[in-house]
């Protein structure tokens, strides 16, 4: 008996110890220009808790508006092909990677200032709501460029010979490709756990304009690693103009149909998006043989419907600062232990993440993440009343153990699907496929907003008015768990 509780106690700790440095061993200097894209990536939650308080403090936007400006936000990732044909295809002085990374930052530095212009009152060309959709659209727009080109050094980053010229082993390639991709999450996850808490702290003692100038310390970190290391030269193709003139033409389609103010626009471009996607990722997919179209195709199924789900909105948001008390600085607590949490579970969980089939990672993690929130939910009924009365905590104690149990899972979810990625993506064609595959999980979270805009619409939430938002909450959790499961099994089965 004592002897096998010293070998269960020795394999246990031999697989934490696993989980803990298997990340750091696989870490190459070579990896750091993309690590350094999704930190600052993570780290732009620099401003979340200033972003949060002055929309509702200053700006007269309505939750449903807010949805609505979160599905046009969404839409520049559905449209990364053709900053990924771009990328594959056409060097800006020269540079296929580096230069993009550097007009990305731009982008986003220039999201800033109109963010901190609207803040401060001095620019006065638009109205701060305006502006606000002009910087929020602006900044979406500058990460998306960093991650075409970070998704695409992601598969370049491995190497697929030997020293001496022979070919690694299969295997060994695809564990070397899905490590890289933990380690981007782990480096998003980093980002936002060095920034969480600091964020509620500034948002509390500087104004939201300084906050937003701040931010601008952002682009220069991603910047950073491509400045510092030199990049790999990479395999330069012609343009395909049926990837990049459709693409062009599809994001002309959507600005003249944003613009006129089509009735059901976000509806009409949402399929046509769709549309347009999932033919540019046939073409891509064809040269692949049936076996891996086939698992391909059921698993981004499988994980589009997971990512769909509807959100409760801005409104809980708004509850949890007029109602329940939450200030800028517990809010900065809150994203501190959520975010130091979800980098532990990225740490611990990832590598047992990469060794399972999709399907069961994405079962575990649905029926996990609704039974994890449900105390969110009760907080819209009153329970932190009760639990007062009871045994003595309120809302802020809930919130903190909500924070910390559902954290662990929060970005899990995405390894299967990005090692799967990695794996098949076609040479001379791979930030076209990482963009088109990104592309078509963004479409997944349009889809959500979309829904999370209809709850919003049949549950009227506003500044002050909360009787609705426990409707909107519950809808959001029954959907985000019925839905899912139903995908995973009905087509699971067919990944094995």
């Amino acid at each position: 008996m004592a002897a096998t509780e010293v070998w269960s106690g020795d394999y246990l700790w031999r697989q934490l110890e696993a989980a803990l440095l298997n990340p750091i061993r696989a870490f190459r200097p070579r990896y750091l220009p993309l690590l350094m894209v999704y930190f600052a990536y993570g780290a732009l939650g620099l401003i979340a808790v200033a972003e949060s308080f002055w929309i509702k403090k200053a700006l007269t936007l309505s939750p449903v508006q807010l949805a609505e400006l979160a599905v046009w936000t969404t839409l520049p990732w559905t449209v990364k092909m053709v900053f990924g044909e771009l990328v594959d295809s056409v060097p800006i002085l020269g540079s296929q990677r580096r230069v993009y990374v550097f007009l990305g930052a731009a982008f986003i530095a220039a999201g800033m200032l109109l963010l901190a212009g609207a803040a401060g009152g001095w620019l006065t060309f638009a109205s701060p709501e305006n502006l606000y959709r002009l910087g929020a659209f602006v900044s979406v727009l500058g990460v998306v460029i960093q991650d075409v080109v970070a998704d695409a050094m992601s598969t370049e980053v491995v190497d697929r010979e030997n020293p001496d010229g022979t070919p690694r082993a299969k295997a060994e390639v695809d564990r070397e490709l899905g490590m890289v991709q933990v380690l981007g999450r782990l480096a998003l996850s980093l980002g936002i756990f060095c920034v969480a808490g600091l964020a509620g702290w500034i948002a509390s003692i500087y104004t939201y304009e300084t906050v937003f100038l701040a931010g601008l310390i952002i682009p220069l970190i991603s910047v950073s690693g491509a400045a510092l290391i030199k990049l790999r030269p990479v395999e330069r193709r012609s343009i395909d103009w049926r990837i990049l003139g459709g693409g062009i033409a599809f994001g002309i389609f959507v600005l003249v149909v944003a613009l006129a103010g089509v009735p059901y626009n976000q509806e009409i471009v949402f399929i046509v998006s769709m549309a347009v996607v999932c033919a540019m990722l046939w073409r891509i997919v064809g040269q692949l043989d049936a076996e891996t179209q086939r698992t391909i195709f059921f698993a981004a199924l499988i994980i589009f419907i997971y990512r769909a789900m509807p959100l409760a909105g801005q409104g809980y948001t708004w509850f949890v600062i007029d109602v329940l008390g939450f200030d800028e600085a517990f809010q900065g607590v809150l994203a501190q232990i959520g975010a130091a949490l979800a980098l532990a579970g990225m740490w611990l969980f990832s590598d047992a993440i990469t060794r399972r089939p999709v399907a069961q990672v994405l079962l575990w993690l649905t029926v996990i993440t609704t039974v994890l929130s449900l105390p969110a939910f009760g907080l819209t009924l009153g329970l932190a009343d009760w639990t007062q009365e009871t045994f003595g905590f309120g809302a802020r104690t809930i919130a903190i153990i909500d924070t910390a149990t559902t954290s662990p899972f929060a970005q899990l979810s995405m390894i299967p699907l990005l090692t799967l990625i990695a794996i098949y993506a076609p040479a001379g064609h791979r930030a076209t496929w990482f963009a088109l595959m990104a592309s078509l999980m963004n479409l997944a979270l349009v889809a959500g907003q979309l829904q999370t805009k209809y709850l919003n619409e049949i549950f009227v939430v506003s500044r002050g008015q909360y009787e609705n938002l426990p409707y909107i909450v519950g809808a959001s959790l029954i959907i985000g768990f019925i839905v899912p499961l139903a995908a995973i099994f009905a087509f699971g089965r067919r990944l094995q």
